[in-house]
């Protein structure tokens, strides 16, 4: 599979970091951010390279050549005349016959490429964007994709929006060469606006959507911001060929107050504190998945939308504060049966419903967690129980709390003693 990588941008906005090179070339540890990309795709066998060079594009093909010395075959197409973040791809429709990564040329990432390039032929679709939460949601563009995987609205950040999930476009996207019957002339083009976004209408655009590292070096703070994480080994350790470790997290009475039922979206607020201590996961690279029940969906309470529009304000709220969960599970069933307004469909004994362990089970199939490393956080007996069925470690927060199990008054609480290894495991008794 050829890759193409678009190293054409000036970078306006970090150039007080380094203006003497172009974008891809700013060093991170004495290495250019593109020979990270290089190193990163060459590791997983992808050397068919071809890069898009303009602005300062000498010190791109000078420093790289032909690509021999890194391992890699390079080819190079050059921007005469600005062509903006897709144009380009108008030089390249006679030599592209099959699937494509399509990625940009300031992001330092590590991906498992082959999961990607799977869940694209799948899709099926012209296009599959890789799309991931962030830390700044509020002014990044926002997808929302059906229960298919299909993207069925954009919003860029200046558009206006209540309730979100945080799921963004991370700059990495598998393409079919039916793309390029969207490029009928040589002109700027906008990759996003232009090509992406006009696929909605005809279903062509899905998403894969991936806890994996992946940051832009758009600005200096998270250029900096990066080179701690290279420095740590969190960028390669996000790689879901490895194994991961997570913090599963109940919900109501964990992140947000508990109201009982939750069946209006004005009762749903976060704990003092819930969202500073998601965030503390984000960094510490740990998962964070949240494993919730939603007998509410059985009972007829709350539609799924509803629900999905619940978690959206969740989110949204998180996000705010730089803070996100990187997946939600549900477990929708209840099995007492013989109430009004019930749903049957979801009236039955599940393997999800917590104390079983199914979320937990799915998560770790989903993300190649190791459950044993992981850890499961709750207000109730149900979740320290669905925690050591999976294996998991566990710790409960709030009043009602039994002293053999580690004990903390809040969420925040907890995660502090855990991220510095000092509670106790259940499951080992230390």
């Amino acid at each position: 599979m050829k890759v193409v990588i678009m190293a054409g941008g000036k970078g306006t906005r970090i150039a007080e970091v380094n203006s003497q090179v172009p974008k891809p070339m700013i060093p991170i540890d004495g290495k250019p951010i593109l020979e990270y990309q290089i190193d990163t795709l060459r590791r997983q066998g992808y050397t068919d390279i071809i890069l898009v060079i303009g602005h300062m594009g000498e010190v791109i093909s000078d420093y790289f050549k032909d690509g021999s010395e890194k391992g890699v075959n390079l080819q190079y197409v050059v921007e005469e005349q600005p062509l903006g973040t897709a144009g380009a791809l108008f030089l390249l429709k006679d030599q592209i016959k099959e699937d494509f990564l399509l990625l940009n040329g300031d992001i330092i990432f590590d991906v498992d490429i082959s999961r990607f390039l799977e869940h694209h032929h799948n899709q099926k679709t012209v296009a599959t964007i890789l799309t991931h939460p962030n830390s700044h949601p509020y002014d990044s563009g926002i997808i929302f994709a059906d229960s298919n995987g299909k993207v069925t609205n954009w919003l860029h950040k200046e558009d206006k929006r209540l309730w979100y999930q945080n799921r963004v476009n991370a700059g990495l996207h598998m393409l079919s060469p039916r793309i390029f019957d969207m490029f009928s002339e040589l002109k700027k083009t906008d990759l996003d606006r232009d090509v992406l976004k006009p696929l909605i209408a005809q279903g062509e655009l899905s998403i894969y959507d991936s806890p994996e590292y992946i940051k832009d070096m758009g600005t200096p703070d998270r250029y900096y911001s990066v080179i701690q994480d290279i420095r740590e080994g969190k960028v390669e350790a996000k790689n879901l060929s490895n194994k991961q470790k997570a913090i599963f997290l109940d919900r109501d009475g964990t992140l947000n107050q508990y109201v009982g039922f939750l069946r209006n979206i004005d009762d749903f607020s976060l704990i003092d504190g819930a969202a500073e201590a998601v965030k503390l996961i984000n960094e510490s690279g740990y998962l964070a998945i949240v494993v919730t029940n939603q007998p509410v969906i059985a009972r007829g309470e709350v539609s799924l939308e509803e629900l999905q529009e619940i978690h959206n304000k969740m989110e949204t709220l998180l996000g705010q504060e730089g803070a996100y969960v990187d997946d939600i599970f549900y477990c929708p069933h209840h099995p007492h049966k013989g109430y009004e307004g019930e749903r049957p469909e979801y009236k039955i004994e599940c393997e999800c419903r917590k104390p079983k362990p199914g979320m937990l089970l799915a998560a770790a199939e989903k993300y190649n967690i190791e459950l044993s490393e992981s850890w499961m956080i709750g207000d109730g007996d149900s979740d320290v129980e669905a925690g050591l069925n999976a294996g998991c470690k566990v710790a409960k927060v709030g009043k009602d709390c039994e002293s053999k199990i580690s004990c903390f008054a809040d969420l925040r609480q907890a995660i502090t003693v855990i991220l510095k290894g000092s509670a106790r495991d259940e499951s080992t008794g230390k």
